[in-house]
């Protein structure tokens, strides 16, 4: 057993007794023990919230809009198929901007040049935020890998299918928009790594659904089948308050306690956001026409899927004893800044199935109709409000807090398009 107490330089411990991967750790509390579980690969799912149409705080409710159907737009897209691509689109350039923001302080520089739209710059890295990134290896000693790898892809993503829509044909103004000046107008980090730019999503102020891991590990439910469905929370207390999963400041870095349970609220955030996409992509190619654009989603799709089944395992890490039972005692931290605690369990002892960390691979559950077997499967892929859903799971979460009546105008009119597409028998 290795009780980490508080060095005063980084360190790489050797290899543990568990087969795990070492862990690095630094300025964390004493006489806590914490879980190196270090596997490394990257494995899958992601939803955010697909579900009730979305009115967001300071939008328009969008009921006007013109119905996008298989008819051919310019002669080379659906009119359908170029509003889902444009939503996803749009989805994927929130998403670059999150991940640029955990990439730029817990990440490592990329090993090749990054994909980015033609006119856009790549991201700079600064060389990270040393007690972050310490604090993230926890959950992994590849965390900052990691990282790298999912901020490249989200950026792959978002520049491959605004450069399709274009090849088609397609209008990409408002995709132009979003990704431009205009909407990034948020306040980021001040902590050492962060380029202080501004940024089109808030990760200072989250407010984070971690009921995937009961959905996920649920025997009984789907949410397709029972709305009302309620799965366990990983971390309740995440998704109580405001709570930050950056160091805003080197005041929070320099903060062992804190900066550790920001670390930890990050591993979850991360398997939040990607959980989203897992679910995303595959309830909108339901509404596809073109062969090609089926391939698009179906392609990018599970990619998202081994982002958050890696996610997933990761995060079940936070304040674990690698060489329990027993398992390390609740951790709880409060943050003055926005006025609210979290505690996080150690959820590889003592748990129900619900919430027990390793059991990372989803659990069969009713699919189509409960008259059929249980089956294993990415829930929910309900079509029906499926764009809308993901952006009021993401407006829930606290991305878009401080943006403007003009950015969820253009965002919820996007999602609602995408919803309106019809496929063409």
């Amino acid at each position: 057993m290795k009780t980490i107490k508080t060095p005063t330089k980084s360190k790489v411990n050797g290899p543990t007794g568990n087969g795990h991967e070492p862990s690095v750790s630094n300025k964390l509390p004493a006489k806590r023990v914490l879980a190196p579980n270090a596997l490394p690969r990257r494995s899958f799912l992601r939803r955010l919230g697909l579900g009730a149409m979305v009115l967001a705080p300071g939008a328009a409710i969008i009921g006007t809009a013109p119905r996008a159907s298989a008819k051919k737009s310019n002669g080379r897209l659906s009119e359908g198929d170029a509003a889902i691509l444009s939503f996803l689109a749009a989805a994927e350039i929130l998403e670059s901007d999150l991940w640029e923001q955990y990439w730029e302080l817990g990440g490592v520089p990329f090993g090749e040049s990054v994909q980015t739209p033609r006119g856009e710059s790549a991201p700079v890295f600064n060389g990270g935020n040393s007690q972050y990134t310490t604090a993230l290896q926890v959950l992994d000693g590849d965390m900052p890998q990691y990282i790298a790898d999912n901020t490249d892809d989200e950026f792959s993503h978002q520049s491959f299918i605004r450069a399709y829509l274009a090849s088609k044909g397609a209008s990409t103004a408002d995709i132009d928009l979003l990704a431009g000046p205009t909407f990034r107008t948020i306040p980021g980090s001040t902590a050492t790594g962060s380029s202080g730019k501004k940024r089109l999503t808030n990760l200072t102020q989250l407010t984070i659904d971690t009921s995937y891991w009961g959905k996920y590990r649920s025997d009984s439910d789907n949410p397709d089948l029972n709305a009302a469905a309620k799965f366990a929370q990983a971390v309740p207390s995440l998704n109580n308050g405001k709570h930050t999963a950056i160091p805003r400041t080197d005041t929070d870095a320099n903060n062992n306690d804190l900066i550790l349970a920001i670390a930890f609220t990050a591993g979850f955030h991360f398997a939040f956001i990607e959980q989203g996409g897992t679910s995303l992509y595959p309830s909108l190619a339901q509404r596809v026409t073109d062969p090609e654009v089926l391939r698009i989603l179906l392609s990018i799709g599970p990619t998202e899927t081994m982002h958050f089944q890696t996610w997933q395992d990761k995060a079940g890490n936070a304040n674990t004893n690698p060489n329990g039972p027993p398992g390390n005692p609740p951790f709880t931290v409060f943050d003055s800044v926005n006025n609210s605690s979290v505690t996080f369990f150690d959820l590889h002892f003592d748990q129900p199935e619900t919430l027990q960390a390793n059991l990372i691979m989803p659990e069969p559950c009713p699919f189509l109709s409960r008259t059929f077997p249980n089956c294993s499967i990415i829930r929910p892929t309900e079509t029906k409000n499926a764009a809308m859903g993901a952006v009021k799971g993401l407006t829930d979460d606290g991305l878009f807090i401080g943006q403007s009546p003009a950015f969820f105008n253009l965002l919820n009119r996007l999602a609602e398009e995408a919803d309106e597409a019809e496929r063409e028998d």
